[in-house]
């Protein structure tokens, strides 16, 4: 078999060897009447299948970062152990993309060049892997994480135009392969199919923008005012989770709501905490090692203020933003107490913020004195109660009878025929369409959705028109001063003929130059 004019012999030995693990000169593998067989096609096909499926986890993995310090913190209630789980996901998924995108490269180039595309059993085997990891990365997601395929399906709203446009191109580029197989094969039904297969696909993806959707598809004076933004526990990348550190940090960061979570101490004194037990955010175990496995609520105020609610942040850097703090901020850090929502009202009513707040553990047998202590506390407070955003559920009617100035939130969508109409949703991010959105807006109920830490999924919920949202990355949503992008649905439209049009001059050229 000839090399092809522009493939050089030693280019081509050098990826018979990369491809079969074999030394094998181009003259010696003409001696040897290598051929690629039937068998050689179909592990070319999974391997085409391995590195496409390794590519959809990878865009999944991408989109999972945002949610993924859940997931790191699960890990800690079950293991007691904090790793960053993030950075391993990240580097497993590039090796298995590279490894897999490299053997793809390296078969296209063979085929271009008409050398046989002999895979070597190890290659074979570690595909064969890859596609088993992958598919239980999927299985895991899809059972343990099922709320991220909804996330995943929020994100084409934000890339759907640029994958589209990304697919035509790869697809258009896998002309010139193609193109060099079907000239060389004498299977005239083989050639027939291949090229059916191919240009249904294209046509497909040439039709694809008609069933595209995005809220960012708008003119620029239909863009809705920026989301407000709300401080999750404060600003838990800039300062500890629920200190009075990480609710100056929120303010710093132009936050209109400081939202937190309040549990109460078995002595009555409510007090900032988010997980049912103090291991993670406290040094418990130093201090009380043979009560540190006890509910929060179990403690009473005076050992709660001799706990350490600071260190830890720099000890397991739960954010890598953690290393990028100032020696003052570090300091500052290792000085933070657990704060009391008496506290925590106070500095809120002095930043002039809201604050807004979960009452913890909602199954307690105390849970309705909980309440009374709760908004004993507001009421002393004398921070004006229309900046206090009331969430829980349990005990609201008795909640507005003793202070009807509080703004009730509800972690529901509105029923039908509602008795009293909802004016403050506070919703996951997952749960709330574009449409839906845009239809309480016109109907003036506030919005928020929770938790939203990514420049591209608020530039989504920006378009959709939301009234603010719940982030961990205050500091990185308060610069952006415009969506991402926004494009008119003109230029869109411009931007799809252009690349369809571009596409199949391209692929007519492959056709016509490997003739």
């Amino acid at each position: 078999m000839a090399d092809p004019a522009g493939c050089c012999r030693p280019c081509a030995t050098c990826l018979l060897c990369l491809y079969s693990c074999q030394w094998i000169t181009a003259k010696k593998e003409k001696r040897k009447g290598l051929r690629t067989t039937k068998c050689d096609y179909s592990w070319f096909l999974f391997l085409f299948f391995v590195f496409f499926f390794t590519l959809v986890w990878l865009y999944f993995a991408i989109i999972i970062l945002n949610d993924f310090h859940n997931f790191n913190e699960f890990i800690f209630k079950q293991r007691k152990l904090w790793v960053d789980w993030s950075l391993l996901l990240l580097i497993a998924t590039a090796v298995l993309i590279t490894y897999s995108a490299v053997l793809l490269v390296l078969a296209l180039c063979l085929q271009l060049c008409g050398q046989p595309l002999k895979l070597h059993w190890l290659h074979k085997t570690l595909l064969i892997l890859t596609a088993l990891v992958v598919a239980a990365a999927f299985t895991g997601l899809g059972i343990k994480w099922a709320e991220e395929w909804r996330s995943a399906r929020i994100s084409l709203q934000a890339t759907g135009p640029f994958l589209h446009f990304g697919i035509v191109g790869g697809m258009t580029l896998l002309a010139w392969p193609l193109a060099s197989f079907i000239y060389r094969t004498r299977n005239t039904g083989l050639k027939v199919f291949l090229l059916l297969v191919y240009c249904m696909v294209m046509i497909a993806l040439y039709l694809a923008p008609l069933g595209i959707t995005s809220p960012c598809i708008m003119e620029e004076n239909q863009l809705p005012p920026k989301p407000a933004l709300v401080g999750h526990r404060g600003a838990p990348m800039l300062a500890p989770e629920n200190t009075l550190m990480s609710l100056h940090k929120a303010v710093d960061c132009d936050v209109q709501v400081f939202e937190t979570d309040v549990m109460v101490s078995a002595d009555g004194v409510p007090f900032l905490m988010h997980d049912e037990e103090l291991t993670r955010t406290t040094n418990v175990q130093a201090v009380f090692p043979e009560r540190a496995n006890l509910n929060s609520t179990a403690f009473n105020w005076t050992d709660l203020q001799q706990l350490d609610a600071g260190s830890w942040f720099l000890e397991r850097r739960p954010f890598p933003t953690v290393q990028s703090l100032s020696a003052g901020d570090r300091n500052q850090a290792t000085k933070q107490r657990i704060p009391s929502l008496e506290q925590a009202l106070e500095a809120a009513k002095q930043s002039n913020i809201s604050i807004m707040f979960d009452l913890r553990p909602e199954n307690h047998s105390d849970y309705q004195s909980f309440v009374n202590a709760t908004l004993q506390v507001i009421l002393r407070s004398g921070i004006p109660l229309q900046q206090v955003l009331w969430l829980p559920d349990g005990f609201r009617e008795q909640v507005k009878q003793q202070a009807p100035g509080l703004q009730q939130v509800y972690g529901r969508k509105r029923l039908q025929n509602e008795k009293e109409p909802l004016l403050h949703v506070n919703l996951p991010y997952q749960d709330m369409s574009s449409e839906e959105i845009r239809q309480y807006r016109q109907d003036n109920i506030s919005v928020n959705l929770y938790v939203v830490n990514q420049p591209w999924l608020f530039s989504v919920l920006w378009c959709s028109g939301v009234s603010s949202v719940t982030t961990n990355a205050c500091q990185v949503l308060k610069e952006m001063k415009h969506p991402i992008w926004l494009l008119p649905s003109s230029t869109y439209l411009m931007m799809w003929i252009v690349a369809d049009c571009a596409s199949i001059l391209v692929i007519l050229w492959a056709f016509l130059l490997l003739k």
